[in-house]
Parts: structure tokens; C-alpha cells; sequence
């Protein structure tokens, strides 16, 4: 992981296959995702919120969260390092950009990074913390612009917030959902309705979702036996491991492992594309509908990653 800001599409951030994006999971760095075209949802702390064109989407670092755009969904993605010198916000934040001059600025920052990452020049990394600043210092006026008093959180989403943080600090620990309810002061039952409320899926599927993400980066991105890669995800028996992955993925973990697709190619001209075709989302008919409200979806039916 590189230790000084970098732009990508989102396609190259979240890697090949749609399980990267779509379960819950973390990542070292901040980011910055700009959505320069489609629509989708993104789960953040354990509460769904839409996406649409020209949305902007803070995901401080080790925050669990999970992305759905679409074939459609399109953009560019700055990824900060923690704890360096470019300020980030502590907590996630959702922006809707309707100004067009504030577009336009947005696109010329993240053009700029780009062609300076590919010009692979000397000082290449102090210049882009430099462009990483201006960008944080774009994101907080913005956030000021966007001055309104944000909706408070309900009973339900603040629960399921504590709940996703519990999930992402111990789910290689292997407790249950029982055990995080209790951690919390509430019974599985009421836990599993805050979160069918927020985040659109129970306490249960959340924690195995978060899991299943984990097994596969094992799995894909390293040469850890499968039994270590149990070990480390909390699984008592190696016999549960398979059973668990053959169920949640359809593969067992050999054929997991067998079957890791090539990196994606082309990000350096997808980044490109994904600043510039900001704004033509209104000229293609893309809905203008504000990226900030709460969803509350029903439960999705479990499906292999």
C-alpha cells in the first residue's frame, strides 16, 4: 500500500470481481470517491445511503463499508495515507455537488494528481500530498457550503453503527452475533431489527458478509495454507472453514484460490475518464435526485460471493 496519496477509478480501487466492493470490509487509507456517473448505494458504519452523479463520499480509514454502483457507475477514487499530514474527516461524510463551478474545481484537482502520478516525475510524492491538501481543503469548504444541520441518526442507525465498528474491530475473533448483541446491551433480536432497519440485512448476514470478504482476500492475496487462513479468521475446525466458504462462495477454498481473476487493466485512462465525464450525467438523462438520504431496504436474499 503506498504511503502518499494516489488516484485510481473505482473500478482499479475496488479490484476484480464484484465481492471486493459489495461486502462489507476496510481499508488502511481514507478515500475520497467522486461519482461522475450512475447511480448505486453505498453501506457505511452500518447505514445505507443512495448514491448519484456528482456525490462525493469521505470514507475515513478502517470504517466498514460496502459499495454498489452498478454497470453503469462510474468515477474516480483518492486514496489518502492515515495518520499523515493531509487532514481528512474523522467521520464518514456524503456530499451531493450541485454547484457546477464546484464540480469543475473538483475534476481539475483530481486531473491534475492524475497526470502528475503518471508522469512518474522526481519529488512525484511530496507533489502529490500537496495536490491531496488542496483537495481536503476543496472538501472542506464544501462540507461548510453544505452548511444545514445534518438529520440526526435514529435509535435503530446508531446502534447499527456501534455494531459495525464491533464487527470490523473482531470479526476475525470468531464470536457470534449473540455475543456482540450482549456487548452491546441488547438481545440478537432487537440487534438484528436495528439492523434489517439500517443497513438492510440482519446482525447475522452483516457479520458473515464482513467474514466472507476476509476469507476471499485470504484466500486471493496470499499464500497462507487454508487451514491458517482459518485459524485466522477465528474458525475452530478446518472442516466448518470449507463448509462455511463452499456455502457462502459455491467454491471451495482450493478452487477459491485457483480461480483469482488478473488485476484490472487501463486504470490510468479510467481515472481520466471518470473526472472528465462529470456533469455529463445531467445530458444523459442521469436522475438528480440527492445522494444523502437514508435508505431503508428490505433484507437481500443470501447469494454467493
Amino acid at each position: 500500500m503506498s504511503q502518499h496519496p494516489q488516484i485510481m477509478s473505482i473500478a482499479q480501487w475496488t479490484g476484480t470481481g464484484t465481492w471486493r466492493a459489495e461486502l462489507p470490509h476496510s481499508n488502511p487509507h481514507h478515500a475520497l470517491v467522486w461519482i461522475t456517473r450512475g447511480q448505486g448505494r453505498a453501506l457505511v458504519e452500518g447505514v445505507l445511503r443512495g448514491l448519484s452523479v456528482h456525490t462525493v463520499l469521505c470514507i475515513p480509514a478502517s470504517t466498514l463499508f460496502a459499495l454498489e454502483l452498478g454497470k453503469q457507475g462510474f468515477g474516480s477514487v483518492c486514496t489518502i495515507p492515515a495518520r499523515g499530514p493531509v487532514l481528512m474527516p474523522d467521520e464518514p461524510t456524503l456530499l451531493r455537488i450541485r454547484d457546477v463551478l464546484a464540480q469543475a474545481e473538483l475534476n481539475t484537482i483530481l486531473e491534475t494528481m492524475q497526470r502528475e502520478q503518471s508522469g512518474k516525475r522526481p519529488f512525484a510524492d511530496e507533489a502529490m500530498t500537496a495536490h491531496a491538501t488542496l483537495l481536503t481543503v476543496w472538501l472542506r469548504r464544501a462540507i461548510i457550503d453544505h452548511s444545514e444541520a445534518p438529520a440526526e441518526h435514529s435509535a435503530a442507525q446508531r446502534l447499527a453503527m456501534a455494531y459495525a465498528a464491533l464487527v470490523e474491530r473482531d470479526h476475525t475473533t470468531g464470536k457470534p452475533m449473540s455475543d456482540y448483541a450482549r456487548a452491546l446491551g441488547v438481545t440478537p433480536t432487537h440487534l438484528t431489527r436495528a439492523c434489517r432497519t439500517s443497513a438492510g440485512m440482519t446482525a447475522s448476514e452483516l457479520l458473515t458478509r464482513r467474514v466472507v470478504h476476509a476469507v476471499r482476500d485470504l484466500l486471493e492475496n496470499s499464500d497462507h495454507p487454508a487451514n491458517r487462513v482459518a485459524a485466522m479468521l477465528g474458525f475452530k475446525s478446518a472442516a466448518y472453514f470449507s463448509r462455511f466458504v463452499l456455502q457462502h462462495t459455491g467454491q471451495t477454498p482450493t478452487a477459491l484460490r485457483k480461480s483469482k481473476a488478473p488485476a484490472p487493466q487501463g486504470s490510468t485512462d479510467n481515472a481520466k475518464t471518470g473526472a472528465r465525464t462529470a456533469g455529463q450525467g445531467q445530458a444523459r438523462g442521469q436522475s438528480q435526485d440527492d445522494g444523502g438520504p437514508i435508505l431503508r431496504a428490505p433484507a437481500t436474499p443470501r447469494r454467493a460471493y
